[in-house]
């Protein structure tokens, strides 16, 4: 007997995929499975050991429609959440499957595998990829290394990505910029500190400064019939400096995070950080500099799309149009792929303990995945 979805996704929360961790073992499993349901398979290893993307395609390649479906296949740290049972361990409580990755988002890629199980002897008439990444909670890392893998592939021009929405179709998010600031100043012996020159005292004069532009981004409002936050949103989110309380720290380093809107570009707020930190009366004998870490490209595609009209009966009727959160449809976007994001469960229990997926709606994605399969591609 086949394995059930919920065997499936048991399977896969066993796997620890934090980003920080190997997943090639999860990765495997998926390419598998895949190659036993006739699809030609690729493993895209990354530089860093112990992570890969897999490509599956079935079908022609050049047919002008078809689908993709994609998915990340790592998930968020468990350390210091206060977790009810193994967070490695699907553990079914009240019609809820809870363990790390339930909703975010493994029970798609669990569903969609299964799904695929029960279309298996049905030609594929119409091209259908899998792509499932990996790092994508890290700063779409994955599908990032993909952009220059698949620039010369035939792939389908539209994408389901089933993060956790609800099943509700969102067309757009922000993306998601990390940029550190560096404050350095002179170390000395704290019981002479004018000797010395602070960069934590530089640094809380970065952070004023912070949130001063955090209240001017907030005045700078677009897309409001359509995001929930319609402003840049900033965060300040890891800060390290100083050795020990009898030194003058001569280093510290400020991580932020800020989400640039679909539309804008995505290095403009760096650039008023930048200048900013030129203007800031830092400290005598300190300095800040700004590096960018990390770009994850906002989504944005247009209304009206032939997948859009697809999902419509699966869809739960919402408003809304855009996702808070920043997916791998951004990088997919530079490929000429036009990505909709839709899947059972909700990002408000996403990395929090005790995450999970409702076991009704679980199995409700496993029947669309196979209808949306059924239309599009068979």
């Amino acid at each position: 007997m086949p394995p059930t979805v919920i065997d499936d996704l048991a399977q896969m929360i066993a796997w620890p995929t934090v980003s920080n961790r190997p997943l090639t073992a999860l990765a495997a499993h998926l390419a598998d499975g895949a190659r036993d349901l006739g699809f030609r398979v690729e493993m895209m290893a990354a530089e860093e050991a112990g992570k890969a993307n897999v490509v599956c395609r079935a079908g022609p390649d050049d047919a002008e429609d078809g689908l993709i479906i994609s998915g990340h296949m790592d998930v968020v740290p468990t350390e210091g959440q206060p977790w009810s049972s193994d967070p490695f361990q699907l553990t079914e409580r009240e019609g809820r499957l809870h363990g790390r990755g339930t909703a975010d988002m493994k029970g798609f890629i669990a569903a969609t595998m299964t799904a695929l199980r029960r279309l298996r002897g049905h030609p594929v008439r119409r091209p259908l990829a899998l792509i499932w990444t990996h790092d994508e909670e890290v700063g779409c890392l994955g599908s990032r290394n993909l952009i220059p893998l698949l620039a010369d592939r035939p792939l389908p021009a539209e994408a389901l990505i089933g993060e956790p929405t609800d099943f509700r179709i969102l067309r757009m998010h922000p993306g998601h910029v990390g940029v550190t600031i560096e404050t350095t100043g002179r170390a000395a012996h704290s019981s002479k500190p004018d000797l010395g020159a602070s960069a934590i005292s530089a640094m809380g004069r970065v952070l004023g400064m912070l949130e001063r532009l955090a209240v001017d981004l907030q005045r700078e409002r677009r897309l409001e019939e359509h995001l929930e936050r319609p402003w840049v949103t900033m965060n300040p989110g890891v800060l390290q400096g100083g050795q020990a309380i009898n030194i003058v720290a001569d280093r510290c380093a400020l991580q932020v995070g800020y989400r640039p809107l679909p539309g804008d570009d995505p290095l403009d707020v760096s650039q008023q950080i930048r200048a900013r930190l030129g203007e800031l009366n830092l400290p005598a004998g300190t300095a800040a500099t700004l590096r960018v870490d990390r770009v994850t490209p906002a989504l944005h595609t247009p209304s009206g799309q032939p997948l859009a009209n697809t999902l419509r009966p699966h869809a739960c009727p919402s408003d809304q149009q855009a996702a808070a959160f920043a997916t791998d449809g951004g990088n997919l976007q530079e490929l000429g792929i036009r990505s909709l994001i839709f899947g059972p469960g909700s990002i408000d229990v996403a990395h929090r303990a005790d995450e999970y997926v409702e076991t009704r709606g679980l199995l409700r994605a496993v029947d669309v995945v196979e209808q949306v399969v059924r239309e599009r591609c068979l």
